[in-house]
């Protein structure tokens, strides 16, 4: 079935001419059209206007259309979300309450918290039950507005478990009605059993994660934590360098804990995107600027742990092309809602809703290679898109964080409704 959105209070986020990403000054500019139609057709955007000047004839099949009417309401791409961790065991709430009492990240990690606690957990679930939970947390970010999504591994941190959470997400892409990229994370942490080993534990991602998962295609990205306690940018470098021979893009995690080399090494490798940021100043940025590397910031994880926020208002001041995403992981950023990301971005971090848009949905698909088909309102694009409640205008989006905007949320020309 089509679809014909009319008399839509504002349509934005809209490219008449093809558009990879937004960067510096272009990430405040919105196209915004009102009183407007979008129509849909096998899927894809393939009519938009002002209600003033649509005529019928632009509707090429006049069988089953469904026509909405969106008075009052604003219409927008669906969010990308470009880091999520929503393959996991279980949550984690027993070290929320530690940090309430004055713990730390890396203290935490040292009682056997973190990442170390997800590992254990997802070891003794079996596929079947670890693919239902990620499931229902799929659909509940769907729902809420996401219209494609990466999603990582790294929970494992053996072999076997490495390769059964990207199995994992290889179920979710055979039944999700949304694209999902699968990101490789054997180098989250350090596993227990190779404490005194970490050479021996990035050999086994090296010899026998990374070729096995290249023979059965189970990853399009490989990413590194590349901080303090975690992985060293030599360590990085090396881990990378033999991900590219297996066909796996480069994505970083970097610069969360402090200055630690993450931005550089990610641009060496030529990443798609250094996620994090918190700790990011002139000379990381000044690297950023000679790159295609897309900075991209977590404020979620920014947020729920009480660090840093990421210096986005100086990324984009320099140019740059700044990526947001919800970091969505049972530890540090326990929520995949995009609204709540586009909040955060403006009350805390001084972005413009126009920025903060554009950052949760072009350039998150910048990120992730799929701008040809979303993060946009274009001609020929994916059919994805945002329907709110009746609203003042798409400013009110991230001012009101407390509720829920979205009435209806469209994938692929089709509204979203869970069939599994």
């Amino acid at each position: 079935m089509n679809i014909l959105i009319k008399h839509i209070k504002q349509l934005i986020a809209i490219d008449n001419y093809p558009v990879d990403r937004r960067a510096g000054r272009q990430m405040s500019e919105m196209n915004v059209l009102v009183d407007a139609f979008l129509y849909i057709e096998h899927g894809k955007i393939a009519a938009f206007g002002t209600m003033r000047d649509f005529k019928s004839e632009m509707i090429k099949e006049h069988g089953a259309i469904k026509e909405i009417d969106a008075t009052g309401r604003v219409v927008m791409p669906t969010f990308v979300d470009a880091h999520t961790h929503i393959v996991f065991a279980s949550t984690r709430e027993e070290e929320f309450v530690m940090r309430i009492k004055g713990m730390g990240y890396e203290e935490i990690a040292q009682k056997g918290g973190g990442i170390l606690n997800s590992s254990r957990r997802l070891e003794s679930m079996g596929e079947d039950e670890l693919f239902h939970g990620a499931l229902e947390r799929l659909w509940e970010v769907i729902k809420q507005g996401t219209g494609a999504i990466e999603i990582k591994s790294g929970y494992g941190l053996t072999v076997k478990d490495e390769l059964k959470m990207l199995r994992v997400i290889q179920r979710l892409k055979e039944v999700s009605p949304i694209p999902i990229r699968a990101n490789f994370l054997g180098a989250h942490a350090i596993p227990l059993a190779y404490k005194e080993n970490r050479k021996g534990y990035i050999d086994l991602i090296i010899e026998e994660m990374l070729p096995r998962i290249a023979e059965h295609q189970l990853a399009d990205y490989c990413d590194v934590f590349c901080d303090k306690g975690f992985f060293t940018p030599e360590e990085t470098d090396t881990i990378l360098n033999a991900a590219i021979k297996h066909g796996l893009k480069p994505k970083i995690h970097g610069n969360e804990l402090g200055y630690t080399g993450g931005v550089q090494v990610a641009v060496k490798n030529h990443a798609l995107s250094v996620d994090h940021l918190e700790y990011c100043g002139a000379e990381e940025i000044e690297c950023l600027r000679n790159s295609t590397t897309i900075p991209m910031a977590l404020p979620g994880c920014s947020f729920f742990l009480g660090i840093p926020f990421a210096p986005v208002r100086k990324l984009i001041d320099a140019g740059l092309p700044v990526c947001l995403a919800s970091d969505y992981n049972p530890g540090s950023s326990p929520s995949g809602r995009m609204g709540f990301v586009l909040s955060l971005a403006c009350a805390r971090m001084k972005l413009t809703p126009e920025e903060a848009i554009h950052a949760t949905t072009i350039n998150g698909a910048a990120a992730l290679q799929m701008s040809a088909t979303h993060g946009s309102i274009a001609i020929g694009k994916t059919g994805s898109v945002i329907i709110t409640k009746p609203i003042p205008s798409f400013h009110f989006i991230p001012y009101n964080f407390g509720s829920d905007c979205i009435e209806e949320v469209i994938i692929n020309g089709a509204i979203a409704k869970r069939r599994i």
